[in-house]
């Protein structure tokens, strides 16, 4: 690990700034046939992805928008940008990387982490990734890391058996919409056995107006293999907004351990409407671990299916809620076979009347005897204009479980507080240091440096707090 952590100067310029973007000047908004075709003829894709594009937009004008959760009225499907090139081709030499948007990636440390403690690392700019590498040694044994596109080409026939299988089109809106429109994205395969000592990571970044990004994330991890893998988001901040609906698959085979740890960091402008879900075989093990921080509406549920007898899964996740957020977040653990067991930790930080909801799903089916799960939730309220809901769907169908659900909902403690300053801390780092210890649990989780990215955004979150 590096001595000086690469995320230690962040500020939030470092998010908010944007790129130039003649690449969508003049790019027709909006969806239509036109233009899934032109997509999928671009990329080169087989028919069978085609005709799933183009059935998944049947879908999607058919279902209606979630009635529940956070208001999605006013989101205005005509006015984003589906699909834009950046114009450059991808590379695994970053140096052939455009130079306007290797600096983006600077800023954001992707190479020094790339350096650092990654076993690979992809890029995405817009639609389309722009880098993407994985080091030798783990090549050597069978990994493949690529982007879908490339994938896509190469591995067409292990692509079809899989995408969209843990996530069909028909799940809901936003997912046949991600089935019409997805572009680049990772596929990851680890082959039996094979233990990738160190993480692989893919950046996305929306840079343009109005943008959308719908990128495809696909995990294979097969027998006895163990992984992690993390995902980071931002995008600038136009005063217009911007659509994230990506999709992340994961298929742990038995025996197996994924990680998966995300901090996405979207703008104000951006809805944040991804699906996540994992389907775990026979003593494997799932880990989410997961941090919502910026953008104005959020709706997101990472979902274990526990379908092996002895699978296990963890959700461990944080959510801020700043002035004009809500986030809508949780997790969603079904229970399908016996000897299964959970822990859902979920906390969330509101301020300046933002909204964090906890919204989860924990399901027993009737054969899954002997099963344990255990969720709680933990909110803090900074301020009197801010809310938080916790709303829990328990149902179970067998009588052999152990259960537990806690949630608890609490304020800076004044006497805290006092302490820390009376020692000379200024306020609002007092309370911040106070938030810091309260995410502590969660944060310790990741990586050093996303830790320190962690930590350093609720610290710019927290700007402003006294009074």
């Amino acid at each position: 690990m590096p001595s000086t952590p690469i995320f230690a100067g962040l500020n939030r310029a470092v998010f908010d700034e944007a790129n130039p973007s003649p690449y969508a000047d003049g790019i027709q908004k909006g969806l239509s046939e036109e233009l899934i075709r032109r997509m999928s003829a671009d990329k080169g894709e087989p028919e069978w992805m085609l005709a799933h594009r183009l059935e998944s937009l049947k879908i999607f004008h058919e279902k209606p928008l979630p009635t529940w959760g956070a208001d999605l009225s006013v989101l205005n499907f005509d006015d984003i940008i589906y699909y834009a090139r950046p114009g450059t081709s991808e590379t695994d030499n970053w140096n052939e990387v455009p130079a306007e948007i290797r600096r983006v990636y600077d800023r954001l440390g992707i190479p020094e982490a790339e350096r650092t403690m990654l076993a690979g690392v992809g890029a995405q700019y817009e639609s389309e990734m722009v880098y993407h590498k994985l080091k030798e040694e783990w090549e050597a044994l069978g990994v493949i890391f690529l982007d879908m596109d490339d994938a896509l080409e190469q591995h067409e026939e292990l692509v079809r058996t899989y995408f969209m299988k843990c996530v069909p089109n028909t799940d809901h809106k936003f997912a046949a919409l991600h089935g019409a429109v997805w572009s680049g994205g990772t596929f990851l395969f680890v082959p039996k056995g094979v233990k990738v000592r160190e993480p692989l990571q893919a950046y996305f970044r929306m840079n343009a107006r109005n943008m959308g990004q719908f990128e495809h994330t696909l995990i294979i991890v097969e027998e006895g293999a163990d992984v992690h893998y993390i995902e980071g988001c931002s995008a600038p901040k136009y005063g217009s907004q911007g659509l994230h609906a990506g999709l992340v698959e994961i298929f742990v085979k038995p025996g197996a351990k994924a990680r998966y740890s995300s901090v996405e960091n979207w703008s104000r402008d951006t809805y944040n409407l991804n699906t996540k879900r994992a389907i775990v075989e026979r003593d494997a093990t799932m880990e989410w671990i997961g941090g919502n921080m910026g953008s104005g509406t959020t709706m997101l549920y990472p979902c274990s299916m526990l379908v092996g007898e002895g699978a296990r899964c963890d959700h461990m996740a944080i959510a801020f809620a700043n002035e004009g957020q809500w986030q809508d977040t949780g997790a969603k653990v079904i229970h399908q076979a016996p000897h299964t067991s959970s822990k859902v930790v979920s906390k969330s930080v509101s301020k300046g009347g933002g909204v964090s909801v906890y919204r989860g799903l924990l399901k027993i089916a009737a054969n899954a005897h002997d099963c344990t799960a255990n969720v709680e939730c933990d909110a803090l309220l900074l301020d009197e204009q801010s809310r938080t809901d916790t709303i829990p769907d328990i149902q179970i169908r067998n009588n052999d479980v152990t259960i537990a659900h806690e949630a608890t909902v609490g304020k800076l403690s004044d006497e805290d507080i006092f302490y820390l300053t009376s020692r000379g801390i200024p306020k609002e780092a007092a309370k911040a240091m106070i938030v810091n210890g309260f995410i502590e649990p969660i944060v310790r989780l990741l990586p050093l440096e996303y830790a320190v990215e962690m930590n350093r955004l609720i610290e710019l979150e927290m700007e402003g707090s006294v009074g």
